[in-house]
């Protein structure tokens, strides 16, 4: 079971109102599409500086590839751009006008749609078709230095935009997939050369984003934090974080594989979880410690999730000096009263669920409604085992 030890210290707490860059960063992740609604993004705005939160994450690129930012030439040529948010810089006005951090999130490597509008910029596999995911999802070979510039002017029209940080999403390789299959334009492709190319688009775009007056950070797998292999994705957390302002492992306690840290099930145990993975990220950042800004989980996948099980892993990452934090819900649901519930108790057991009957077939069952689809969630998944 999940422990939440004491209130956190006096060093970690602040004031609602303290500026982000000063304060513990209390951030939320935000879809693009709902940032577009002048109403639905002041509402939120508002819920934010209510609930006590200070930052916000917007997506203006995810892995399916469309770009909330206009006259990107080439997301204008392949049609990513899609108008989402028709006045970008007015809805960073909205929550900076409350004082709310702005972050802006671009997924880099995992694009379907470059991939497959622009296949020679695509990861393939050995006979020359796009490689894709488990999930047949392609991906931008990470080498090509055109992805590169392309991420990087999406980036510099989003702190032209106002954001006070860029942060980039899928720096690194593919996973959970037949990654043994993938072809890449640099024949020696090993963990060698992809940790130094990630770090060589890092030193490039701080080249080009500092003088813009913006911070950079990047998002990183969430075992990154205590397995220091590069595990086959090329994100090794030393090499990235004196690059950066800040590096958010997705530590979501859901994604990780039961027995991680000695946990029967991590994700009904997430202070234990975060705790853990906190304690090794810091090890190993040593004087860089301070750039550690995790995403926590905020969403049921498995186990319902409830304010107590966000609250306890806040908790496990302040009380050991985390100063910053983002909560990640693909439908923007967040449990904002997480923040003012006070430090949490023992959670309660998962009640045991009873083997299901199956149900006798129906021949003339209709079908389901269909759904509205939602804004796919940037899930860190496990990487292929040798």
């Amino acid at each position: 079971m999940a422990l939440c030890a004491a209130p956190v210290p006096a060093a970690a707490e602040t004031t609602i109102d303290a500026p982000a860059s000063v304060a513990t960063f209390r951030g939320v992740h935000f879809t693009g599409w709902a940032a577009g609604s002048t109403k639905a993004r002041r509402r939120f705005a508002q819920a934010m500086k209510t609930g006590g939160f200070n930052a916000v994450v917007i997506a203006l690129k995810d892995y399916d590839g469309h770009v909330f930012v206009r006259d990107v030439p080439l997301a204008m040529k392949t049609k990513a751009f899609t108008n989402a948010i028709p006045d970008l810089p007015l809805a960073v006005k909205d929550f900076e006008d409350l004082g709310i951090y702005t972050v802006a999130r671009i997924a880099i490597f995992k694009d379907d749609h470059l991939a497959r509008a622009r296949p020679d910029l695509a990861v393939h596999f050995p006979d020359g078709r796009i490689w894709t995911n488990d999930k047949g999802t392609a991906w931008v070979d990470p080498y090509q230095k055109e992805v590169w510039e392309y991420t990087l002017d999406i980036a510099s029209r989003a702190a032209v935009a106002g954001f006070d940080e860029i942060q980039f999403d899928y720096i690194r390789f593919p996973s959970d997939g037949k990654t043994r299959q993938c072809r890449y334009s640099r024949a020696d492709h090993s963990p060698a050369t992809a940790a130094a190319v990630l770090r060589e688009f890092l030193i490039l775009a701080g080249q080009r984003l500092k003088p813009l007056g913006v911070k950079i950070s990047i998002d990183t797998f969430g075992m990154t934090t205590s397995d220091d292999s590069g595990m086959g994705i090329g994100q090794t957390m030393e090499q990235m974080a004196d690059l950066v302002d800040f590096i958010s492992p997705m530590m979501y306690p859901s994604h990780y594989g039961r027995g991680e840290y000695g946990l029967k099930y991590p994700n009904r145990a997430p202070y234990e979880t975060i705790h853990y993975g906190t304690r090794d990220a810091l090890r190993r950042l040593g004087p860089r410690a301070s750039s550690m800004r995790p995403y926590l989980q905020d969403f049921s996948m498995g186990v319902k999730y409830t304010p107590a099980h966000v609250r306890a892993q806040i908790l496990a990452a302040e009380e050991q000096g985390v100063r910053g934090w983002i909560l990640w819900n693909a439908q923007n649901n967040y449990s904002w009263s997480a923040i003012q519930a006070g430090p949490a108790v023992k959670l309660p057991p998962e009640p045991p669920k009873a083997p299901r009957k199956p149900k006798p077939a129906k021949p003339s069952e209709p079908s389901p409604k269909p759904q509205p689809k939602a804004e796919p969630e940037a899930f860190e998944m496990p990487v292929e085992k040798p």
